[in-house]
Formats: C-alpha cells, structure tokens, sequence
C-alpha cells in the first residue's frame, strides 16, 4: 500500500510539473506571436512588473520593467526592425513549485539579416501567474 501512495504521489508531482512547464511555454508563445504582431507592450507582459526585474544584454545589467520596455522600444523602432521571432526551447527545469530556469535561443528573421542568440531565463509563479524575473540574452 505504502508504494502505491508514493507511485500516486509521484505521478501527481509529476503532472504539476507538466501543467507548469506547458503554462511557461505558453507564456513563451504568447511573448512571441505579441512580438511578430509588432507589439511591444503586449511582449512585455510576460515580464514581472517590478522594478525588481533584472535584464542582462550586450554586457549590461538593468532593472526594471518600464526600464526593459524602454529598452525594447528603443532598440525596435518599427516592425521591420522587429521582424518575426523564432524560439527554440533547450531546456524548461523547474527549480521549485514556483520557479523555473529556462534555456533556448531566439532567431530575429527579417529581410536583411537573422541575428539570433541565447537566453536564460527565471521564472516565477507570481500571483498565479508565470513570470520573467530575470533574463539574460546574449
């Protein structure tokens, strides 16, 4: 009896961990299909609000979602800057209920070039909701 409450106990820790990483991926595909809509604002949101936010990029280290907003708005002036964003996932690892570390590359397609790199990304589950706390993207 006592293995199969722990079998049981297993295979529902083990779906919660599935429900999450599905959740993360499509907070992912949201930031995406936002992104290649050419809508900045709407990318954000899978980004914590705080000014907590942590966002390393080109050597540098800044805080802050109205901070990475500006950033983003900056650096992407228009749609053909933009172009249409590609991710491919290497790895969702939850760390805890609440947190999970993600690693994957992104692709920037556009007519002239397809610059790309990697990321790593913290998640959290804030509120109910998964969020970026921290990305680095080279």
């Amino acid at each position: 009896m006592k293995r199969v409450v722990i079998g049981l106990v297993a295979v529902l820790f083990s779906a919660g961990l599935w429900a999450n990483e599905v959740e993360i991926r499509q907070v992912l595909e949201q930031q995406r299909q936002a992104w290649n809509r050419g809508d900045i604002p709407g990318y954000m949101q899978g980004y914590w609000h705080s000014d907590q936010l942590r966002f390393i990029s080109g050597g540098k280290i800044k805080y802050g979602w109205e901070t990475t907003l500006k950033g983003y708005l900056h650096r992407y002036p228009d749609a053909a800057t933009m172009g249409q964003l590609k991710f491919e996932l290497e790895s969702v690892q939850m760390l805890a209920e609440d947190a999970a570390l993600v690693v994957g590359r992104w692709t920037l397609i556009r007519e002239k070039d397809q610059p790309g790199g990697e990321f790593t990304l913290i998640f959290r589950k804030l509120g109910g909701q998964w969020r970026i706390v921290h990305d680095h993207t080279s």
